[in-house]
């Protein structure tokens, strides 16, 4: 809690406010292009008040700028850089991304347990979601063949580039020159990319992509 409280202190100055303007549609050509994550909470007064956080994940048109824009009850009301820390009546909402797009999007409660806010059904985190609903065993093993494929990448990636790094003249003559065990072609390194990607990308649907992820591809 004590590491949310930072965060929120933070990235507050980074919070602007909205324009007011209505949620667009979601459309399904947004499937790998936007991120709409959606949390609903009690008013207080007996009725609920719907967030809805939209990502647009390569950037927006004007400058390229990964924003995050909060929704409430479909009209803008805030927008932010990333990572943003938006807040709303009993916690906020905490938003991060890497290069596989949003990896954190979850209601962090002043009390309580965080819980991470439901995708668009019709976005590729919300088939995903979809998907470990009606195939659990199916997908836990997806996950975890995707866990693997990762892990198997950095296990090969990291002692080709400490290698390379360690050429360095002044790491060389200090330290001396590193020689991976792991001698791969290029055509080789290519497909352990690829896949590293692929995995890496089906991780991040499920928002548990990582700084390993990054570091594997």
């Amino acid at each position: 809690m004590a590491g949310s409280t930072w965060r929120r202190g933070v990235f507050a100055n980074r919070v602007k406010p909205g324009d007011g303007s209505a949620l667009p549609p979601y459309r399904w050509w947004h499937t790998h292009v936007r991120t709409l994550m959606m949390l609903t909470l009690a008013d207080g007064q007996g009725g609920t008040t719907t967030y809805a956080v939209d990502i647009r994940t390569l950037g927006d048109r004007s400058d390229g700028e990964v924003r995050a824009r909060l929704y409430t009850n479909g009209r803008q009301t805030a927008w932010s850089r990333l990572p943003a820390m938006f807040r709303v009546p009993g916690g906020a909402i905490d938003v991060r991304a890497g290069t596989f797009g949003v990896n954190r999007c979850h209601f962090v409660p002043d009390q309580g347990t965080e819980r991470r806010l439901d995708p668009h059904p019709r976005s590729a985190h919300g088939r995903r979601a979809r998907f470990d609903r009606h195939h659990p065993v199916a997908s836990r093993v997806i996950g975890a063949v995707s866990a693997l494929i990762v892990l198997g990448a950095l296990a090969v990636t990291v002692p080709q580039l400490v290698e390379v790094i360690s050429a360095a003249p002044a790491i060389a003559d200090g330290l001396g020159q590193f020689t991976s065990p792991i001698r791969l072609t290029p055509l080789q390194n290519v497909i352990v990319t690829l896949a590293a990607i692929a995995a890496s990308t089906e991780r991040a649907f499920r928002l548990r992509a990582t700084w390993v992820d990054e570091l594997a591809t």
